[in-house]
C-alpha cells in the first residue's frame, strides 16, 4: 500500500499534488431528539447502485437511490479508482453500506426508524460536481422525514 507521496510514480504524485482541496468552516454540531426518535438514511460513497442502473463515470457527483428493501445481491459497485479494494464490499456488503446493522439498531430501539430510501455517491469525484445533487438530495430526505443521516466515507 502506498502512503505517501514519495513513493508513488511521479506522473500520480503529480496529478494528486495538482489536485484541489477545498477547506471548509468549521459547523457546529446541532442538537435534536435522542437517537431512538430519529429516522436515519445511509449515504455511501461507495459507488453503489441497483443492478441495471446507470453506472458512475468518471467526475460524475450524482447520487442513486437504493430503496430499504433492496436486497444486497442486488447491489453493484461502479466505483472509478483503479486503485479500490472492493475485496471488502464482495465479502460483506455492510462495510460500505451498513444496511443489516441499521435494520438491528432499528429492531432493537437504539434507532428510531429507518428511511424508505438510501443513497450512494461514488467518491471520487470534484466536490464542486455534487453540490447540486446534495441540495437536490436534501430535499428529498426531507420528504422521508428523515432527521439523521449515517455517512459512510469510502
Amino acid at each position: 500500500m502506498v502512503k505517501r507521496l514519495s513513493d508513488m510514480p511521479e506522473a500520480e504524485a503529480n496529478h494528486l499534488r495538482r489536485l484541489e482541496c477545498p477547506t471548509y468552516d468549521d459547523t457546529p454540531a446541532l442538537g435534536g431528539k435522542p437517537l431512538a426518535e430519529r429516522r436515519v438514511a445511509i449515504i455511501s460513497t461507495a459507488g453503489l447502485h441497483k443492478r441495471g442502473d446507470r453506472p458512475f463515470r468518471p467526475g460524475d457527483g450524482s447520487y442513486r437511490v437504493i430503496p430499504a428493501e433492496t436486497a444486497a445481491n442486488e447491489l453493484v459497485m461502479s466505483h472509478i479508482s483503479v486503485n479500490f479494494d472492493r475485496t471488502g464490499f464482495q465479502q460483506d456488503l455492510n462495510v460500505v453500506f451498513p444496511i443489516d446493522r441499521l435494520r438491528e439498531l432499528v429492531g432493537d430501539g437504539t434507532v428510531g426508524s429507518m428511511a424508505s430510501v438510501h443513497y450512494s455517491f461514488m467518491g471520487a469525484f470534484p466536490p464542486a460536481a455534487a453540490e447540486p445533487h446534495a441540495r437536490h438530495l436534501a430535499g428529498l430526505l426531507k420528504a422521508d422525514k428523515v432527521d439523521a443521516a449515517l455517512l459512510v466515507p469510502v
